[in-house]
């Protein structure tokens, strides 16, 4: 094997994906993988008891860190494997090396190769980043991180789209990840989302589709299954399904040509895998279960109306959404029932598969409709190789995960997407290098990585830049003392990490925050206001003359932005969403870089 920056990854992940063809042939059409058949799919389906075939559709979560051998939490998932007998895993946080090494651990243990799916809906390094050392925040690498899909819909590329998911693809497949419970393919056009936000590629339902189906192609090119989310859409909702059933009020014509959309795109274009949705639509079901759970929405519409043929996975089975309506046991009879092949995630993985089980005693479903779902698993584990070669390769991992070549992609990406949406005094770029720079971080205090990456960047440029942290927990937020910071500064800037989506249960700042950017205005400060997290805080401050979005908070994002304010690369992204009623979709203010 020869090693090449990239094409040692294109070798690894076309030899483990034997749909895929000879270089050049097209693409291989992984939409179908379930339905086909194969003897090793049918040899081993004979061999399993009911409750093993149930044990096959039963995925728990686990985390990619280090535990030791004798820990309760290596001996609860060995007990998961070798005594439940589970078909795979939801993968969450660790480092790549350590994640790795650990999914290899876990094959070994398993007689029927287990697959592995995981949240990189920003990249493997969504999922596989080697974290922060505290006390010192020392930034200890990982996988590329890229920036929240509502970035790329600012670029309005279909070519980074596809460069994303074909990089997720083979950074992901080298950890031994095979399905990505991405993208995003809800239509954002609730700007109180608090779950969805920025992880859609905004609220135009055309764009979406075409730059999630680029993503799409670029994981299902390079050996990932792709899985669009969350069916039939989570984007007009104002209600966490992570705590409670969303409701969604919209007629069956509004569905047709908004949320719809996206997914229909994705059908066609053969998206393997489709992520249900944790709430309700009264237009297609009127009984006002979610669509998890309703026969309607997933064997009707999605099998039936929509043509997928490919797998489809429940959102997390613990979440409040399908659990507080019916409890964990009946919750996933009815999911079964309905349709779901894949249970993710539930409370108690052992009673999962007895309720499995259960269903097909009390007459809920057929066991030949639990082996339609088990085949589609076996049948994906083999057309991805797992029966020949399911451990991936710990030397070549260096060579493969966090390349700077798509480092670089990232960086362009986030380059791109930055968005200026109000400007009113010119303030960008910032041309004075001598001025007093006043930088203020809005944030958790746990998130350690806020305005790191980005105050290193203008430093290098500004020397006289003073930075302070405010914590959102501290109840006063300690704004006087910064008031009297900002008037002795030439230039403040205030950046804000409010609201990301994939670790806030609110989006908006707290007001205390709103009224000090609203003294500052008065004072004549004129505050330059830049959104890391929520795109939609000028809703809180209508008065800012400067706003800025970022995207996101990841460091990519940051340095982006920095490099933006000063005029080292320039500002071309337009905003995928409206911001009601001060700005609508399509603005974005450009700047051309300042010549050197």
């Amino acid at each position: 094997m020869i090693r090449t920056r990239g094409g040692i990854v294109a070798l690894v992940a076309c030899a483990a994906l034997s749909a895929c063809q000879s270089a050049g042939t097209g693409r291989p059409d992984l939409s179908t993988v379930p339905g086909a058949r194969s003897r090793w799919t049918d040899s081993v389906l004979a061999s399993l008891s009911l409750r093993e075939k149930a044990a096959q559709i039963v995925w728990p979560s686990v985390y990619g860190d280090y535990v030791s051998g004798d820990s309760p939490q290596w001996r609860r998932l060995a007990d998961y494997i070798q005594k439940e007998k589970v078909g795979g895993f939801t993968i969450s946080v660790g480092s790549p090396t350590e994640m790795a090494s650990k999914l290899n651990a876990m094959q070994a243990m398993s007689t029927i190769p287990l697959l592995f799916g995981a949240d990189l809906e920003a990249g493997a390094g969504f999922r596989a980043r080697g974290g922060y050392f505290v006390p010192n925040a020392i930034d200890l690498g990982g996988a590329i991180v890229f920036p929240p899909e509502m970035a790329v819909g600012a670029t309005r590329d279909t070519a980074l789209a596809y460069e994303m998911g074909r990089l997720t693809a083979l950074e992901g497949r080298a950890l031994g990840i095979h399905i990505a419970y991405a993208p995003v393919l809800d239509v954002n056009n609730n700007p109180d989302n608090p779950v969805i936000n920025t992880r859609s590629f905004g609220e135009d339902p055309e764009l979406d589709a075409r730059l999630g189906v680029a993503f799409i192609h670029g994981l299902q090119d390079n050996g990932m299954i792709a899985t669009g989310k969350h069916f039939p859409g989570h984007g007009d909702t104002d209600v966490n399904s992570h705590l409670a059933l969303p409701v969604v009020r919209a007629s069956r014509e509004r569905l047709d040509t908004v949320e719809l959309v996206p997914f229909r795109a994705a059908v066609n274009g053969g998206v393997g895998a489709i992520m249900s949705f944790h709430g309700a639509m009264p237009a297609l079901d009127s009984s006002d279960v979610p669509g998890t759970l309703s026969p309607k929405v997933l064997t009707g519409l999605l099998r039936g109306e929509l043509g997928f043929k490919g797998i489809i996975i429940s959102d997390a089975m613990d979440m409040r959404g399908v659990l507080d309506m019916f409890g964990a046991d009946e919750a996933v009879k009815r999911a079964v029932a309905a349709g779901i092949d894949v249970l993710i995630q539930p409370e108690n993985v052992s009673q999962c598969i007895d309720a499995v089980v259960a269903g097909v005693r009390e007459g809920r479903y057929t066991e030949a409709r639990l082996d339609s779902s088990v085949r589609k698993v076996l049948n994906l584990k083999d057309r991805l190789g797992l029966n020949e070669r399911k451990l991936v390769d710990l030397n070549e991992l260096r060579f493969l995960v966090g390349d700077s070549s798509n480092a670089q992609v990232a960086r362009r990406i986030a380059e791109k997407s930055i968005t200026l949406v109000k400007d009113s005094l010119g303030e960008l770029p910032i041309t004075q290098r001598s001025a007093k720079i006043l930088s203020i971080t809005l944030a958790r205090r746990a998130d350690l990585s806020a305005g790191n990456a980005f105050n290193a960047e203008l430093r290098q440029a500004l020397p006289n830049l003073r930075t302070e942290f405010v914590a959102t927990e501290d109840a006063t937020l300690n704004f006087p003392r910064l008031i009297e910071a900002a008037d002795s500064a030439d230039i403040t800037i205030v950046s804000s990490y409010v609201g990301q989506s994939w670790d806030a249960l609110t989006a908006n700042a707290p007001q205390a925050f709103a009224d000090f950017m609203q003294a500052l205005t008065q004072r004549g400060r004129k505050p330059i206001l830049i959104a890391f997290g929520n795109p939609y805080l000028l809703e809180q401050v209508p008065w800012i003359g400067t706003y800025l979005v970022a995207w996101g908070g990841f460091p990519v994002s940051q340095t982006a932005a920095a490099r933006a304010m000063l005029g080292i690369s320039p500002i071309t992204g337009r905003l995928p969403i409206s911001i009601p009623p001060h700005a609508s979709r399509g603005t974005g203010i450009e700047r051309a870089a300042l010549t050197r």
